[in-house]
C-alpha cells in the first residue's frame, strides 16, 4: 500500500519541523552530489534554516563566486546592485554628517556665522557655555588632584625630614661616648702588654739584682 499525499504546508512543531528539515536537507544535499557526479553539472546550493545556520554544497571543479558571475551573465541581472545601492546611500549619509560636524566646529570656533539668525546664534552660545562649565569643572577637578598628590608629596618629605634629623641627632649623642670607650680600650690594651712584658721580664731582673749583690753593689 503506497504512502499517502502529504500535504504541504508549514510545519507548526518546533521539533517536528526540526528533524524533518534535518532529514531533507541531508536527502537535497545527497541529489546534489550525485547529479555534480553523474551529470557532470556544475552547481551550488545554499540553504539557510529557520535558526540561521547555514547548509552549503558546491561542485569540486568550480565555487560560489564563479557560479554567481555565471548567472549574472546569463540572465544579466545584477545581484549585487541592491546591495551597492544601500552602501551608496550610507556613504552620503556619512558624508552629510560629516560636514554637519565640520561646519559646527568651525561655527564653534567663531568661523562660518555669517548665515546664522538670531536663534541659531543663541543655541550656539548655550552648546558653548555647557562646554566652558564642562571644561571648568574637569579643569577644577585636576587642580584639586594636583593640589591633593603635591600635599602627599609633602608630607612625606616633611616624616623622612624629621626621622633623619633625629637620626642624625641620635648618632651626634652617641659618637663621644664611643670615642671614650675607644681611648678606655686602647689603655686597657697598651698596660695589659705592658704587664706581660713585665711579667716575662722578671726572672732576668731578679738575676741580675742577686749577681749585683754577690759583688758588693747596692
Amino acid at each position: 500500500m503506497g504512502r499517502g499525499k502529504i500535504e504541504i504546508k508549514k510545519i507548526e512543531n518546533p521539533t517536528s519541523r526540526q528533524v524533518t528539515y534535518s532529514k531533507r536537507r541531508l536527502g537535497i544535499m545527497k541529489k546534489a552530489e550525485e547529479l555534480t557526479v553523474l551529470c557532470d553539472a556544475q552547481l551550488s546550493l545554499i540553504i539557510f534554516s529557520s535558526s540561521g545556520k547555514l547548509a552549503d554544497f558546491c561542485s569540486p571543479s568550480t565555487d560560489v563566486k564563479d557560479i554567481v558571475e555565471r548567472y549574472q551573465n546569463v540572465t544579466g541581472i545584477d545581484i549585487w546592485d541592491a546591495q551597492y545601492q544601500r552602501m551608496q546611500n550610507t556613504l552620503r549619509n556619512l558624508r552629510e554628517i560629516n560636514r554637519n560636524l565640520q561646519k559646527e566646529i568651525r561655527q564653534r570656533k567663531g568661523e562660518n556665522l555669517e548665515g546664522l539668525g538670531v536663534k541659531e546664534l543663541r543655541g550656539l552660545e548655550q552648546k558653548l557655555e555647557e562646554s566652558v562649565k564642562i571644561v571648568r569643572q574637569r579643569k577644577y577637578h585636576v587642580i584639586a588632584t594636583q593640589t591633593d598628590t603635591c600635599r602627599k608629596k609633602l608630607k612625606s618629605s616633611r616624616q623622612i625630614y624629621r626621622a633623619l634629623t633625629h637620626e642624625l641627632k641620635l648618632d651626634e649623642e652617641n659618637q663621644p661616648c664611643s670615642f671614650l670607650v675607644e681611648d678606655l680600650s686602647c689603655i686597657y690594651d697598651s698596660s695589659i702588654s705592658m704587664a706581660n712584658r713585665l711579667h716575662r721580664s722578671e726572672p732576668n731582673v731578679q738575676k741580675v739584682v742577686r749577681e749585683c749583690h754577690e759583688f758588693g753593689f747596692d
